[in-house]
């Protein structure tokens, strides 16, 4: 009889391997992540390897990009919300776009693309499908096409009016993180799920953040929430509490405290470069960032139950 059994590559790569082969300086990077699994600890570890000269796309742009604006890493950001959630906003970038051309650290201005939510959303999912362009209709009444030369009306060709189109967007690099993969890069997440897959599918190389590795025997069990197939995948990167201070469903909360700290510390350049000296540069990966935020801290951090139903998928009566 034949043998079936597929045979499993490891990914499974350090973060500070994965961000030194996978992230390219000049390259369009894309943290995805809806208020829930934003990898900080790849954008902290891309500020570390001082890349350079990045165009960072993403939804909502909040702390971590202002963190990494801050670091020097970026000259464009393509977005459709900017501001630190519930806070206000991100001083950090708001410094760096008022300083005009040039800023007084020398580097010039921060460029900016700017598209609603699911503008953003059209443009990774015509990247996935390789599609040329992506129609919307929800630009009608908004000043964001003259804003945004790339937001064009277009007539349907099916002759129900006019529709507007947003252009296909292709990140070199993705990063994304998630509750567990397989070695292989089966990548399974639950709660919310922002626009992972679609900013997945769309790159031309993908890292996965998780909190853990488990059996492909554990994602065979559940299948449902694999929304990331090994296939597309080109790194695994093990790294728990890698999304702090958003949240893993799961795993931890929110840690409404650190966006609310951020605040004072981002709208004075010294205490931004102090924080970025002390948290990052002078740490040599996450598990120094968490030693660092002290057991209490993330202890008060941790769930309490919340089961959900059970599924067999081989016997449902």
């Amino acid at each position: 009889m034949p043998d079936n059994r597929r045979v499993s590559t490891s990914k499974v790569a350090t973060m500070r391997d994965a961000i030194a082969d996978l992230v390219r300086d000049g390259n369009t990077v894309a943290i995805e992540g809806f208020t829930h699994l934003i990898s900080f600890a790849a954008g902290h570890e891309i500020i570390r390897q001082r890349k350079r000269d990045l165009t960072l796309a993403r939804l909502t742009p909040d702390l971590i990009y202002d963190q990494m604006v801050a670091g020097g890493v970026a000259r464009k950001l393509i977005f459709s919300w900017l501001g630190n959630p519930g806070v206000g906003g991100l001083n950090a970038i708001r410094r760096r776009v008022e300083a005009g051309p040039v800023a007084a650290s020398g580097e010039p201005a921060l460029e900016l693309e700017e598209y609603s939510h699911f503008g953003m959303v059209g443009r990774y999912m015509a990247g996935a499908t390789n599609l040329p362009f992506f129609p919307l209709r929800s630009y009608f009444e908004t000043d964001l096409p003259r804003a945004n030369p790339l937001i064009r009306e277009i007539e349907s060709p099916y002759g129900d009016g006019t529709v507007y189109a947003v252009p296909p967007l292709k990140p070199d690099v993705t990063i994304i993180h998630a509750q567990r993969a397989s070695a292989a890069g089966d990548t399974q997440v639950w709660g919310l799920l922002g626009c992972q897959k679609e900013a997945a599918f769309a790159a031309d190389r993908l890292i996965v953040v998780v909190e853990e590795v488990v059996d492909e025997s554990i994602i065979r069990a559940d299948p449902n929430r694999t929304i990331i197939p090994g296939l597309i995948v080109d790194a695994v990167v093990v790294e728990p509490f890698g999304a702090h201070p958003s949240y893993v469903q799961g795993s931890y909360d929110r840690d409404n405290r650190f966006y609310l700290d951020w605040d004072p510390i981002s709208r004075d350049e010294a205490a931004t470069q102090a924080w970025l000296d002390e948290w990052v540069y002078g740490l040599a990966g996450r598990a120094e960032y968490v030693e660092k935020l002290g057991v209490e801290r993330v202890a008060s951090l941790r769930p309490g139950p919340a089961p959900s139903g059970v599924v067999d998928y081989g016997d449902y009566r």
